[in-house]
């Protein structure tokens, strides 16, 4: 896809939105959110949900679309965050190696991560499922459309690039969805109202084999 992002056309009901709150309501959080969330039988259900599924096989251009990550990100009034420009580059991977253009490396609650090359990522897409409708007022993601295209951008190439390149706002509905790929660069700013802002930000790949003896986790 041209821009690197995408409003599929379909929605979570109210009740699914409600079951999957309650479903995250206890799990160990960061001030942002929680990560590695594909242990939960709910959000595991969700990413394996045939309408997600689709969503992700059509912008990966994939016969298949396997879920491998899943994070909650949580704005609230006693969670208020925002994030700076960036693009999304680190992957969850089952064991370390060498390769070129792979690193740094990293370990996050057990689960080693290495920043990946635009190879690599350009088989990546994630889909964030609004459990709550993200709204101007409440922290919305911002995208530079395209920008994905740059490939894996210095974070001082970030700041230049967002100088010279218009950004839109990415409201969406509850139980809406917004694909996006991990290069677009974006960024989101704190909620400016006290109303609770949570996505579940799900990542896919057309297999968890990106090359021989490059395997995604499953976090």
């Amino acid at each position: 896809m041209v821009t690197g992002y995408s409003i599929p056309d379909f929605r979570l009901t109210d009740v699914e939105c409600d079951a999957l709150i309650n479903a995250v309501s206890n799990v160990t959080r960061s001030r942002a959110g929680a990560r590695h969330l594909m242990g939960n039988p709910a959000v595991a259900a969700l990413a394996s949900d045939s309408r997600l599924v689709a969503a992700a096989r059509c912008m990966l251009g994939s016969a298949q679309a396997v879920p491998f990550r899943a994070t909650l990100f949580e704005k609230s009034g006693k969670g208020n965050w925002l994030v700076a420009w960036h693009q999304d580059t680190a992957l969850p991977l089952a064991s370390r190696f060498d390769a070129a253009d792979w690193g740094p490396w990293s370990e996050k609650a057990g689960i080693i991560y290495a920043h990946a090359p635009a190879s690599a990522l350009a088989r990546i897409v994630a889909l964030r499922v609004h459990l709550d409708a993200s709204t101007l007022d409440n922290g919305p993601l911002r995208v530079i459309p395209g920008s994905h295209a740059a490939g894996v951008l210095t974070d001082e190439r970030v700041r230049d690039y967002v100088k010279t390149h218009s950004a839109i706002d990415c409201p969406v509905p509850r139980g809406g969805v917004l694909a996006m790929r991990p290069l677009i660069v974006h960024s989101s700013s704190k909620a400016m109202i006290d109303q609770p802002r949570r996505v579940l930000h799900i990542e896919y790949s057309g297999s968890l084999e990106l090359a021989l003896g490059i395997r995604l986790a499953i976090a």
